[in-house]
């Protein structure tokens, strides 16, 4: 474990440089303030397990040492210890009701420790002004994504394959002109395979299938032409993941877009799973999906603090037309604080 310790003029500035420095999986160890020449520094001690990346996720699971398990306990009581610190009437009654609404909505403890300090920090700032800083928003266009080629990954049954037509449906609605073409490179599972087709075909999109690397480069050498390519990527799971994937397919990671799905019911363990297998060393974003089955959305926040991931669309209902929208951080912050879905009135 690395452990530093940091000081600055305010905690926000420190939280930036621990997150920058060590990584979003640090943790807070300690806090303190004091004087010194007649100013207020503050020290934050954090803690970073550098053998983590390697770690199976899961608490517990097979794929963790002891010395690994031990830590995972160390953090949580480490969390656990520091929540009863949090003194609430240190903050305004409005700031006060979010944090204990997000906290209800399933924030991690993570998030609920960093919004606090960051309210401390900065007693004038609303709680959506810290909020916007700890979720950013990257929504899905070609504004924001000028790549032509747009990979969508997930893990299996997260709605990837429905998320591509989306994205391509809500292009062609934008360009009825554009020239759009999609590489299934997800040929194994028979059930997307047939809709991914089925739906191509409809709306007049070229489709082509490519299992491996050279069927990927004819197909992608057959897609010159077109204004965008949508690659529908497997599913990884045990020691696979997208990068390997990607290279293994001869895909330029600087020259394509990815978008990772995930839906809100994940637990913790599950999230923290996925971003590690599915981490792209290029531009990407995520696309929560299915979040009209959802209960609470408070993972939305925990997963954008955990990956400094963008969210870049969200994605509800059965229908493949008008079920997508750009994320935008109005659109966030109704969902997650008044439970509204985009299109829909407030429930």
């Amino acid at each position: 474990m690395q452990v530093k310790t940091f000081t600055g003029g305010t905690s926000q500035e420190i939280l930036a440089r621990i997150k920058a420095e060590m990584g979003s999986d640090a943790v807070i160890l300690s806090n303190r303030t004091y004087s010194r020449n007649g100013a207020v520094i503050y020290e934050i001690t954090a803690g970073v397990d550098r053998g983590a990346e390697s770690a199976a996720p899961c608490n517990g699971g097979p794929g963790l040492s002891e010395w690994q398990k031990e830590w995972l306990q160390i953090k949580n009581q480490l969390f656990a210890l520091m929540k009863p610190a949090i003194q609430l009437e240190r903050l305004t009654p409005r700031q006060r009701v979010a944090l204990e609404y997000l906290q209800r909505e399933g924030a991690s403890d993570a998030v609920t420790v960093e919004l606090y300090n960051r309210l401390l920090a900065e007693p004038g700032a609303s709680v959506l002004e810290c909020l916007y800083a700890m979720v950013p928003v990257r929504p899905w266009g070609d504004s924001h994504w000028k790549q032509r080629v747009h990979i969508v990954t997930g893990p299996f049954g997260s709605g990837k394959t429905t998320t591509a037509l989306r994205f391509a449906l809500h292009l062609r609605k934008n360009e009825p002109e554009a020239r759009i073409a999609f590489i299934n490179a997800d040929c194994l599972r028979g059930n997307g395979r047939l809709v991914l087709r089925h739906w191509t075909e409809l709306s007049n999109f070229a489709y082509m299938e490519a299992p491996d690397r050279a069927s990927m480069e004819q197909a992608l050498a057959a897609c010159g032409e077109m204004r965008v390519v949508f690659i529908d990527a497997p599913g990884f799971s045990g020691e696979q993941n997208f990068v390997n994937w990607r290279d293994e397919m001869g895909i330029s990671g600087k020259d394509s877009a990815v978008y990772l799905t995930l839906s809100p019911f994940f637990d913790a363990a599950q999230n923290k799973a996925f971003l590690q297998r599915y981490k792209n060393d290029g531009p990407a974003g995520i696309v929560w999906t299915k979040l009209d089955e959802a209960e609470c959305f408070g993972n939305i926040v925990n997963v954008a603090c955990a990956s400094g991931m963008p969210v870049t669309a969200l994605s509800f209902g059965a229908h493949l037309k008008e079920s997508l929208a750009p994320a935008t951080e109005a659109l966030i912050w109704r969902l997650i604080f008044k439970r509204q879905i985009p299109g829909k009135t407030a429930q």
